[in-house]
């Protein structure tokens, strides 16, 4: 697991090794986020709004985390102001005027000004009135609110016999908030949340070996590939803008140019991603939004019986159940399994079983969730080769097992799990020997469909 976890970062990384930079390259325009193309395909609106934008700076006060001394360089670019800026124009939407540097504006001004009313004096017809400064009806504030370093890291790596590999990898998440205040009465219309990861990774593979009397072969190769922070920043605010524009429509700050119809779209849309995302939690984990009391379960299983015969073999089953939740965490399964065993030479035979099973799951409201269930049943003979042990081959027995539930659909998950069957008989394969009774094993595939009222 470790290896295919190496293997599996080293793939997915691939584009920057085989990249590699080896000559200088010149200067470019600056690269584009997925964000920057949502803002440039959003509906015209009805009309741009005026908007200043005075300082959205860093608040964090977060310097840059390294391994080994100190540094004074921050965690996050400084030029944050300028990145909404640029922002608001991809967008469409608003006319950002200056407010960061108002003073060199106004400066810039009188001196204009001054040097009309200068040449005024030659010449009385020559104006020297300028034209009024646009003003903001909407200002919008806030700032880089938090940087975290490390919130996760972990890797992966393996050797043997002198190959071998590694990959690490560290996640940091910065937090960005944005509002927009209405400079007629001061009113906050809209404050919008938004986070982003910047991830680094580190890849590396060597090979360690001799061959030949004092002939050593060492290869190392590997690569350090780290997100730039400027490039997450970008991100995090295009989406914070898109963000405030479409809640705006929605609450009616302002329109699209195509009108209500186009508004429903716009907002519909937005709604179906934002949903989504406040479903999911820190680490990426998809949180489910309602729990549903009812569960019908359907499921093939490999039984795997251990009785008196030495030849073990996989045979073939199903199990249809019913889940009743009453409690997040807590369940009560009823179920049906028919079962074919098989053993030694020329055994099999089919048996049907019941069980009443308390059921535990880990993280009900993730996408993906271990449980954990045990309880009581009973397993019935359907026909016996050997009439005196009849009564023997119908027996009470326990099970317990585990399992992942996976959601695949808005109703549907998919089950894979593995149990113990202890009966309380040893006659199952119709031998009785030893002091051992016989027991099986169930490896299932499954399908649980949920229905009926919620459970929160």
């Amino acid at each position: 697991m470790l290896l295919l976890g190496s293997v599996t970062v080293s793939f997915l990384s691939c584009g920057a090794y085989f990249n590699q930079p080896v000559t200088t390259t010149p200067a470019r325009i600056g690269e584009i986020t997925p964000k920057t193309k949502v803002l440039d395909s959003l509906p015209l609106p009805e009309k741009p709004v005026i908007v200043g934008v005075y300082n959205f700076k860093d608040q964090t006060g977060q310097y840059k985390s390294v391994e080994n001394g100190s540094t004074f360089s921050t965690a996050v670019s400084q030029g944050a102001t300028t990145m909404l800026i640029k922002a608001l124009e991809d967008s469409k939407w608003f006319t950002p005027i200056e407010r960061e540097n108002l003073s060199h504006l106004l400066n810039e001004r009188n001196i204009i000004r001054s040097t009309r009313e200068e040449f005024s004096r030659n010449d009385p017809q020559a104006s020297t009135i300028l034209p009024p400064l646009l003003f903001a009806g909407v200002l919008l504030e806030g700032g880089v609110v938090s940087y975290d370093s490390n919130i996760l890291t972990g890797g992966a790596g393996a050797r043997y016999f002198g190959v071998g590999g590694a990959a690490q990898y560290r996640q940091d998440r910065l937090t960005i908030y944005l509002r927009a205040v209405s400079t007629s009465n001061g009113k906050i219309l809209k404050t919008v949340y938004v986070s982003k990861t910047v991830l680094s990774q580190a890849v590396d593979a060597s090979l360690f070996r001799y061959v030949s009397f004092q002939r050593l072969l060492e290869v190392e190769t590997g690569f350090t590939k780290n997100e730039p922070v400027q490039l997450a920043m970008k991100d995090a605010i295009e989406t914070a803008v898109h963000s405030l524009i479409v809640e705006g429509v929605e609450d009616g700050l302002w329109k699209t140019a195509g009108g209500e119809e186009d508004d429903s779209k716009l907002v519909a849309a937005y709604q179906k991603v934002r949903q989504d995302e406040e479903s999911t939690l820190l680490y990426g984990r998809k949180q489910r939004s309602e729990l549903l009391t009812n569960t019908f379960q359907v499921s093939g299983i490999a039984t795997l019986f251990n009785g008196d015969f030495g030849n073990k073999k996989f045979a073939g089953g199903g199990i249809v159940g019913y889940q009743y939740r009453f409690k997040p965490h807590w369940s009560l399964v009823l179920s049906g399994s028919y079962l074919y065993f098989e053993g030694g030479n020329r055994f099999s035979k089919e048996y049907m079983s019941g069980e009443l099973n308390l059921d535990y799951t880990f993280l009900p409201y993730d996408h993906i969730s271990p449980y954990v269930y045990g309880g009581v049943g009973g397993i019935f003979d359907l026909h016996t080769t050997e009439p005196s042990l009849a009564e023997n081959t119908t027996a009470i027995k326990f099970q317990y097992g585990l399992g992942v539930k996976v959601k695949v659909g808005p109703r549907m998950d998919l089950a894979l799990f593995a149990e113990n069957n202890i009966t309380l008989s040893d006659a199952i394969d119709e031998v009785i020997n030893g002091k051992r009774d016989d027991y099986y094993y169930n490896f299932g595939l499954g399908l649980h469909y949920s229905f009926g009222s919620r459970k929160n």
